[in-house]
């Protein structure tokens, strides 16, 4: 039998992958790393857990850390092992991702972070490790979370147009809608209140607002029903 000694040769890390929304973008936070190995390219706001901790305490306090961000719920994708993913040893990491609104937090780089932004998903760079794969797995996962979960009302602001919302979810799934079906679709689920107003101030014909109902869709959800995009 091999020696257990062999099998304590190993750290784990959490890295943390936060979408951000923002006037009709989405985007993900990166860090600048400053600190071998892969010093100064960009990644994922993510460290080592300590030997005391547990996974998702060491997932919140790295992202506070690094980025200043707190309060935020972070949910578990999945591990990242692939004996060669970093060049001093055998890491194992645990990927984390949250969906928020940009507007909401603000950003403080820190700790092993030199500067700590907004990237637009479509122009990320190439980042340290294997981070452009850890980015893949859990965009993939967002994108099947929105259409199964009615997320995506809390990056708008509490009054929103039908063209704010689609905008949205075309963002998420980089997919262009169908005004007509979308509109039939979401209106259809009737978990939007018609506010009867409409925008002020727009150069084009206002549209009208509508606010989401969350209160009835907890009570249909409790009864089974099923948001699908």
């Amino acid at each position: 039998m091999e020696n257990l000694d062999n099998f304590f040769k190993c750290a784990f890390t959490v890295d943390n992958v936060i979408f951000g929304f923002d006037e009709g973008d989405l985007k993900v936070l990166l860090i600048k790393r400053g600190e071998a190995p892969y010093e100064d390219m960009w990644a994922l706001p993510g460290y080592f857990v300590y030997q005391t901790e547990d996974l998702d305490s060491a997932a919140n306090r790295v992202l506070a850390e690094l980025t200043g961000l707190r309060n935020v719920y972070l949910e578990q994708v999945k591990a990242f092992g692939r004996s060669d993913r970093h060049p001093v040893g055998r890491v194992i990491t645990i990927a984390y991702y949250s969906l928020i609104k940009i507007s909401d937090y603000k950003i403080n780089a820190a700790s092993i972070a030199r500067k700590a932004s907004w990237h637009s998903i479509p122009t990320v760079p190439e980042l340290a490790f294997d981070h452009n794969d850890i980015l893949t797995a859990c965009f993939k996962r967002l994108k099947r979370r929105v259409r199964g979960r009615p997320i995506g009302f809390e990056l708008l602001p509490p009054k929103f147009t039908l063209t704010e919302l689609q905008h949205l979810y075309e963002s998420i799934l980089e997919t262009e809608l169908d005004k007509r079906n979308f509109r039939k679709k979401i209106l259809s689920m009737n978990l939007l209140v018609d506010l009867e107003e409409t925008q002020e101030g727009v150069a084009h014909r206002p549209a009208r607002l509508y606010q989401f109902d969350r209160d009835k869709y907890e009570h249909l959800f409790a009864k089974g029903f099923n948001f699908e995009l």
